[in-house]
């Protein structure tokens, strides 16, 4: 039976959020012309709207759903997605913040086609794509389940309706309006979560949560392969957590270098301290005899993923589990238009006007990355509405850019002299193989390979098989750059065979500028004397071929 009370809820939460997208952007018009202020607020969010909109971007619906999902199934131990993810906003704070906010880019693929060129770097998008598409799946999952339990809603319904409303303030406002309504979804779901902590503790059908009456801390054998398992998870959240547009894109928009380095650090302290009531619910779940509730049952299967919805509508009154539920849609919303947005610009950046549309205009660009959105949406429903676990969603989409993305952009940003296109593509090649042949059990893919303690009953590798992947993908892309590197600079190939242009410097074959000793510009053995003061027609070509500066961007690659 539909819940109409909740139903009406939701939907004057929903038309709230819609207004504040909609207000923010109102605040903009006239300031949308170019695609930087679309994609990027114009690079005028501060530190503190910077660091809500930097945490409620991460504390999605499969952060919070799937955090006591874990919980619940295996304890705390094996709940390393969303303390992994905090602690990759720390590194990244640490590490890759400041260089690239500095060096004025617009998308995380910028610095992998300044390096590699356009149609590489056009290459690396397709990783990033999907770990965004998943990402936005997860959460739109996590949504569906959530209305389906509360509001007895179809799943179908509820995520369609939810990601139609973010798509909607999302393509009139860009970030700036995503940024915005990311500061109050962040405050719903901060107070419904830790509202509903203390209801439910205290129903009667809950027992104890002392670890030596309810195991929900979890625990691994000292010996046990799984061991392997854990830390290759580990890793993954960590390092893969770094390479996401999602995250470059509020980095990006920072007023300062400094203020970019700022928010990364304390949003991260923002997600952990986000992350402990769904802990709690989920081990509140796990001491909970479901038997004395209206449920009937210990969830189980497919009905795992359920827990953090059943535990707000079976052990907290009506009033908490409307709140607790606006909590969780706001955490959908706030992650699910941010992931899109974040997919649809570089898409509309970095593949469309890099390159099949150098000449596109900016409005034509922006036109582009809102039919993005549109469709990387509707792509992302589809799988969240398809798919079961979200936990393992939540996951899934850190794989490929941990194997690929992120030796590629580690090089890039700190070791750009010992990369090159070849080693890129031979990486980007031999990392994705051995991922594949390593296997995939929930998508169906088979383990070719079988590495140390492979389990054949369940088909599952307990060896850290990802790290291996990646590993391999980072030593192939610096030795394969080593070995063209010398390969041509040599002499040992003739420069007609550089396809990839990265060392024939001749200007036949490369677009390079060169600055004389007299101060002048060679671009393309066209001189240009007065390198102050030149000509209108003369002065665009310094502005795109002239040598980097503090601050800057590289001229796009060739290839």
């Amino acid at each position: 039976m539909l819940n109409v009370p909740g139903l009406a809820g939701i939907v004057v939460f929903y038309a709230l959020i819609l207004s504040i997208g909609v207000y923010a952007a109102w605040k903009r018009r006239g300031k949308g012309g170019e695609s930087d202020e679309v994609m990027l607020a114009g690079r005028s969010i501060g530190p503190f709207v910077g660091v809500l909109t930097m945490t409620a971007t991460w504390v999605g619906g499969g952060y919070i759903n799937g955090a006591a999902e874990k919980v619940f199934d295996k304890g705390l131990i094996w709940c390393q997605a969303p303390f992994g993810y905090a602690i990759s906003l720390a590194i990244g704070g640490m590490f890759f913040a400041k260089p690239m906010r500095k060096a004025g880019y617009v998308t995380m693929l910028d610095p992998l086609q300044n390096a590699f060129g356009r149609r590489m770097g056009g290459l690396l998008y397709f990783p990033a794509l999907l770990g965004e598409t998943f990402w936005s799946a997860a959460i739109l999952s996590a949504l569906g389940s959530t209305l389906a339990v509360i509001l007895n809603i179809g799943n179908t319904v509820s995520i369609l309706a939810s990601a139609a409303i973010a798509v909607t303030y999302t393509l009139f406002g860009g970030l700036y309006s995503v940024a915005y309504t990311d500061v109050v979804q962040l405050f719903f779901i901060f107070f419904g979560l830790w509202l509903a902590v203390p209801f439910s503790m205290m129903n009667e059908a809950v027992g104890s949560l002392a670890p030596n009456e309810t195991n929900w801390v979890g625990s691994i054998e000292p010996y046990s392969p799984e061991w392997g398992l854990w830390i290759d998870y580990w890793l993954l959240l960590i390092c893969g957590g770094i390479p996401w547009q999602v995250y470059f894109q509020r980095v990006l928009s920072s007023r300062t270098p400094k203020h970019a380095q700022i928010l990364s650090l304390t949003a991260s302290i923002g997600c952990i301290i986000s992350a402990i009531p769904a802990c709690i619910i989920g081990a509140i779940a796990k001491a909970t005899d479901w038997s004395q509730t209206d449920y009937g049952h210990t969830p189980e299967g497919y009905q795992v993923k359920l827990v953090l919805p059943l535990v707000m509508q079976h052990l907290t009154p009506p009033w908490v589990a409307f709140i607790g539920l606006g909590a969780v849609s706001a955490a959908v919303m706030s992650s699910a238009d941010s992931s899109v947005l974040s997919a649809s610009s570089m898409f509309a950046r970095n593949i469309y006007k890099n390159v099949f549309r150098q000449e596109a205009s900016e409005r034509e660009v922006i036109w582009v990355m809102r039919a993005a959105i549109v469709v990387i949406a509707a792509i992302a429903s589809t799988i969240g509405i398809l798919i079961h676990s979200i936990y393992y969603l939540f996951k899934l989409c850190g794989d490929l850019v941990y194997v690929i993305l992120f030796p590629q952009l580690l090089m890039v940003v700190h070791f750009r002299e010992y990369v090159n296109t070849y080693g890129s593509f031979i990486a980007f090649c031999l990392g994705f193989l051995v991922r594949l042949l390593g296997g995939e059990p929930y998508i169906g893919v088979p383990a070719t390979i079988h590495y140390p303690f492979y389990d054949e009953v369940l088909g599952q590798q307990n060896f850290p098989f990802r790290t291996v992947a990646m590993s391999v993908s980072l030593m192939s892309l610096i030795v394969a750059s080593a070995i063209a590197k010398a390969i041509f600079t040599r002499g040992l190939l003739p420069a007609r065979y550089d396809f990839c242009r990265c060392f024939d410097l001749g200007p036949k074959n490369k677009d390079e500028s060169e600055e004389l000793a007299n101060g002048s510009l060679k671009v393309n053995g066209l001189v240009i004397p007065n390198k102050e003061d030149p000509s209108p027609l003369r002065a665009a070509e310094v502005k795109l071929y002239k040598p980097q500066q503090a601050g800057e961007q590289q001229p796009v690659g060739q290839v």
